[in-house]
């Protein structure tokens, strides 16, 4: 008999672990900035940067406004795979594969229902109090 195994996790850990989403959607934004610069100058980069910034503003984020269960896993790997693409087309494998296995551990990480709902949870807390 298989039986289902639940690990607590604390606020401590959960915010800790959402912090490291943030700086992993920091990072993909600079890998595209990277490969659009190697690709075609600053005017690229600038152009990849903002394209991905409003694909993930739109529908990855948490409050994106066309964010759903298939939009929103569709768009992250659509942006962190462009990323991961393009710092293998600028040269730099090994930076590609840190990247892309740091996006899949911490996003991995971040379902954990404990930590998914630390978000929602604040954001009541705050509006309970106002």
């Amino acid at each position: 008999m298989l039986h289902h195994l639940t690990v607590a996790v604390n606020a401590l850990l959960g915010w800790s672990v959402l912090a490291l989403v943030f700086l992993d959607e920091l990072l993909v934004m600079a890998a595209l900035g990277l490969w659009g610069a190697d690709a075609g100058g600053w005017r690229l980069a600038v152009a990849v940067v903002l394209a991905g910034v409003l694909v993930w503003f739109f529908f990855a984020s948490p409050k994106a406004r066309y964010g759903g269960p298939v939009a929103r896993p569709v768009a992250k790997v659509l942006v962190i795979g462009g990323a991961v693409v393009g710092l293998l087309a600028a040269g730099h494998p090994g930076w590609a594969l840190a990247l892309g296995a740091f996006s899949v551990v911490v996003n991995a990480v971040a379902l954990h229902p404990d930590i998914s709902r630390l978000p929602a949870a604040a954001a009541s807390d705050r509006a309970g109090q106002g």
